[in-house]
């Protein structure tokens, strides 16, 4: 007889698979019959390739240019080199198969299918299954999973997500299993795709350092084990410092033939945060203005939704600190041991993935763009976690979270074929 966790490993395969195929089929239906609101995609791809044209929407004419042609602009510096890598491998890949060569269409092709095969559902649902400790918990979250608020960014399109979101949870699990190398070496590949990755280390600092700290286990805290947690610490912070390095040997050195101007202006120069500055405009509070009151209005309901746990979370934490910091018993030994806690959300296990995503949470909020709070925070596992808390805790809240969830992710379906923000 098969065990539960092999049933719904099995069930969510299916799931997934089924739930691609309806963005595929909605994003294809809505491209025949609307009119798009911007016509470059089919002028950077022949009409006669209308599966590719579908999917060259924002982000992935970037992507696409860089695989492509290389760092051409000083503006495509914005963008981590991991998926214009993997689109020049499928492409090369395929040109051995006899599929095509290294143009537009082949690379979107390439970056598509490996994004739809890069399918994180099964690692949520093990990640789960160790937090919650309950395999029906870890099904219904990572079944909410599904009903993602980006749905073409994260099953369907070249895009970063699919592959930020697997490596992330692969290195999350790798963290629970006390598996620091593995853990270090996924968050490394997650951080090729996006910056925030190197907020990923403090997965590792925390389970190596302060946890053992927090209960006690100080005899842990060798100085072998210290720079061990150093080191792996440090890895997934190197495709960051590659990334300015390379950018820094380009435009600042006196082979360069123009010297910029951030190459000068602070002590240690960053093309990244130069160039987020000076063509995305991102800084603190910068997005908070009158015309981007529709963003806010859009990114609302998933950042409220982070925002309820974390409180929900913290607000609990008296009763969750007796479970991570032992008690001072006395000589008598007569300390009566911790209360059980009223809820699987509050796990002690929990803690670290609250702070990241309060942190996350709140640079999205006053420091970037908005709107893409709708393709990050999916990422997070904690959204499921918070939706599955809802649907069981406050059901009234939970049908309306998933009713947004389907309705929301249907229409961004459709501004995605018609190439109309949110990006």
């Amino acid at each position: 007889m098969q065990s539960a966790t092999t049933r719904h490993v099995r069930t969510l395969l299916i799931i997934s698979v089924l739930a691609r195929l309806a963005v595929w089929a909605l994003v294809s239906i809505s491209a025949y019959l609307l009119p798009l609101f911007d016509a470059s995609p089919n002028i950077w791809i022949s009409r006669t390739s209308p599966w590719a044209s579908v999917l060259l929407r924002w982000d992935a004419f970037h992507f696409a240019h860089i695989a492509r042609e290389g760092y051409v602009y000083e503006y495509e510096w914005a963008f981590f080199n991991g998926m214009p890598l993997l689109m020049r491998v499928s492409a090369y890949l395929q040109s051995l198969a006899g599929f095509g060569s290294n143009d537009g269409t082949t690379l979107l092709r390439g970056g598509a299918l490996l994004a739809i095969l890069c399918d994180s559902t099964q690692v949520l649902y093990h990640l789960s299954l160790h937090h919650l400790r309950s395999p029906s918990l870890a099904f219904l979250s990572t079944a909410l999973s599904i009903l993602s608020s980006s749905p073409v960014a994260l099953r369907l399109a070249s895009y970063n997500e699919p592959f930020f979101t697997y490596f992330s949870y692969r290195g999350m699990l790798a963290c629970a299993r006390s598996q620091w190398a593995a853990a270090s070496i996924s968050f490394a590949l997650a951080s090729m795709f996006r910056s925030n990755g190197i907020f990923l280390s403090g997965f590792i600092l925390w389970g190596m350092l302060i946890t053992p700290f927090l209960t006690g286990r100080k005899d842990l805290l060798t100085p072998s084990r210290l720079l061990k947690c150093v080191l792996l610490t440090a890895l997934p912070l190197i495709p960051f410092i590659h990334h300015n390095i390379i950018a820094y040997l380009v435009f600042c050195t006196p082979s360069a033939t123009h010297i910029s101007d951030w190459c000068t202006s602070s002590i240690i120069p960053s093309i990244y945060s130069h160039v987020q500055f000076r063509y995305w405009n991102v800084g603190f509070l910068r997005y908070w203005t009158v015309s981007n009151i529709p963003n806010f209005i859009l990114a609302l309901p998933v950042l409220l939704h982070v925002f309820a746990f974390c409180w929900f979370y913290l607000s609990n934490l008296p009763a969750v600190i007796p479970h991570i910091v032992p008690n001072i018993r006395s000589k008598n030994n007569n300390v009566p041991p911790p209360p059980q806690l009223d809820s699987p959300f509050l796990s002690p296990s929990l803690l670290p993935h609250v702070l990241h995503a309060l942190a996350l949470t709140s640079i999205l909020t006053f420091n970037a763009h908005v709107q893409i709070s709708l393709r990050l925070l999916p990422s997070l596992p904690l959204t499921y976690w918070a939706a599955a808390r809802l649907m069981l805790d406050l059901p009234k809240w939970g049908k309306a979270w998933v009713s947004w969830s389907v309705l929301w992710g249907a229409l961004s379906c459709v501004l995605w074929a018609v190439f109309l923000p949110p990006a």
